[in-house]
């Protein structure tokens, strides 16, 4: 991601982001410029998406890609690769969320520590996020951070041959699954 240098208000990112056909995210003042996608990134966050969906059924939890922001209170407008949102209050705004259950994010190397540091603490403050997925482009892996009751985050790593649980969902995934169709 490329910092623009100079800080905004959040008004003036969105106006920003509504006018451009490239997305960019926005962090305290600052806005950052989305880098393209792999193919192994697409069909990644595509087999998410699809096992999410083959999931939920008829559930009243919507799945969103990298399309829709995820925001807190102007802090951050984030575009995650993947999310599920439960809550009826994120049906007001089609562009913006603000209530989800679980993100998932695929790693590449351009922001991978963005990814497990900073954007994982921004995260945190969704109070109703009780799932953070981080998934290697890289090799079968997925490291799944769970908030527990004490609002503390317990971390699991997945490998090849691993059933992936996803509590807020009332689902696993085969980790095959998310790599399948990639060489």
């Amino acid at each position: 991601m490329i910092a623009i240098p100079h800080s905004i208000s959040p008004q003036d990112y969105l106006d920003l982001d509504r006018q451009n056909p490239i997305r960019h995210e926005y962090r305290q003042g600052l806005v950052y410029a989305m880098t393209g996608r792999s193919d192994a990134h697409a069909r990644i966050t595509f087999n998410l998406l699809r096992e999410i969906d083959d999931g939920l059924g008829n559930s009243p939890c919507r799945f969103y890609g990298s399309d829709v922001k995820v925001n807190d209170q102007d802090d951050f407008y984030y575009y995650p690769d993947a999310f599920v949102t439960c809550d009826e209050r994120d049906r007001q705004d089609r562009f913006i969320k603000r209530y989800p259950i679980l993100i998932a994010e695929v790693l590449s190397t351009s922001t991978e520590a963005f990814d497990r540091d900073l954007k994982f603490r921004d995260y945190q403050k969704l109070d109703r996020l009780q799932e953070y997925l981080l998934i290697s482009q890289e090799t079968q892996c997925v490291e799944v951070r769970l908030r527990l009751a004490d609002n503390t985050w317990e971390t699991t790593i997945y490998q090849t041959g691993d059933l992936i649980p996803l509590p807020s969902l009332n689902l696993e995934i085969a980790i095959s699954r998310l790599y399948r169709g990639l060489d």
